[in-house]
C-alpha cells in the first residue's frame, strides 16, 4: 500500500473514532474499514474456481430466500444463516463470492478484541499454496481491488453478538469483498448507532471459533491486524 493510501486509511479510521466507542475507548481504528478499488491492483486470485467470479455486481438474491454459508478454518467450522431479506444486494453479493471459490484461502486480517473480527480481502489477504501469507501480501492487505463495488443498502435491524456484515470505508458504495463478524452486544450497540454496514445475516454455530481467531495476537491499535492470520481454508455454500 502506498503511503498515501495508508494516511488515508488512518484518517477514516479517526473520523469513525470520534463517534464510535466500545467500553469508554475509541473504537476507530478497529471499525470494519475496507472494500473499494485502490489505485494498486494485484493479479487476480490463481485459484481455477474464481474463474467464475463476478466482475460486476452480481444480482441481488430475492427477499425470501436463504442461504447456508459454511467458512472451514483451521480453529473449527464456522457456520452463517443468510437472509436476504436483510440486504438483497450484499447477500447476493456474498454468496456469489462464495460459491465459485473467491474467498477460499482468503485470511482474517483484522482481529479487534470484544469488537470485530475482519476478514475477506481476497486480492492482498490470500495464503498461497505453501499455506504461508507472504510478507509481501501482508504489508498490502486491506488495500485490496475486487475491481467493482455494490450499492448501499438500508439497515433495517439491530446487530447482535454474531451479526455477520459488510465492511466498507468512510464513501457511499464501498462495499466489496470484505466483511465482519461482530464479537460482543457493547460493539453491537455502537455499530447500531452508526447503522450504516449492510447486514448478511448471522453466525447460527461456530461462535466458539470465532472467539478462539479474536483471541489471537494482533498488532494492537490502530489497525489491529492479525499477526498470525487464520485463514478461511474453505467457503462453502448451501441451502
Amino acid at each position: 500500500m502506498s503511503s498515501s493510501r495508508r494516511r488515508s486509511w488512518s484518517l477514516r479510521a479517526l473520523a469513525l473514532a470520534a463517534t464510535l466507542s466500545v467500553g469508554g475507548c475509541a473504537a476507530g481504528g478497529g471499525l470494519p474499514i475496507g472494500g473499494g478499488p485502490a489505485s494498486q491492483v494485484a493479479a487476480p486470485p490463481s485459484s481455477a474456481a474464481t474463474s467464475t467470479c463476478p466482475t460486476s455486481q452480481p444480482p441481488a438474491l430475492a427477499a425470501s430466500q436463504t442461504r447456508t454459508v459454511t467458512i472451514t478454518t483451521a480453529k473449527g467450522k464456522i457456520v452463517i444463516r443468510i437472509d436476504a431479506s436483510l440486504a438483497p444486494i450484499a447477500t447476493g453479493n456474498f454468496v456469489a463470492l462464495a460459491a465459485c471459490g473467491y474467498y477460499n484461502g482468503v485470511v482474517f486480517s483484522r482481529l479487534v478484541p470484544g469488537f470485530v473480527i475482519q476478514g475477506g480481502d481476497g486480492q492482498y489477504g490470500r495464503v498461497g499454496a505453501d499455506g504461508k501469507l507472504s510478507a509481501a501480501n501482508q504489508a498490502l492487505m486491506g488495500s485490496g481491488d475486487l475491481g467493482y463495488t455494490i450499492a448501499d443498502e438500508p439497515v433495517t435491524t439491530n446487530y447482535v453478538r454474531g451479526t455477520v456484515a459488510m465492511a466498507r470505508t468512510a464513501q457511499a458504495h464501498s462495499q466489496a469483498d470484505q466483511f465482519f463478524i461482530v464479537l460482543d452486544e457493547a460493539a453491537a450497540q455502537s455499530l447500531s448507532q452508526a447503522n450504516n454496514y449492510a447486514i448478511l445475516g448471522k453466525v447460527s454455530t461456530g461462535m466458539d471459533v470465532v472467539d478462539a481467531i479474536a483471541a489471537l495476537p494482533n498488532s494492537g491499535d490502530p489497525d489491529y491486524a492479525a499477526l498470525n492470520p487464520v485463514p478461511m481454508t474453505s467457503v462453502t455454500v448451501g441451502p
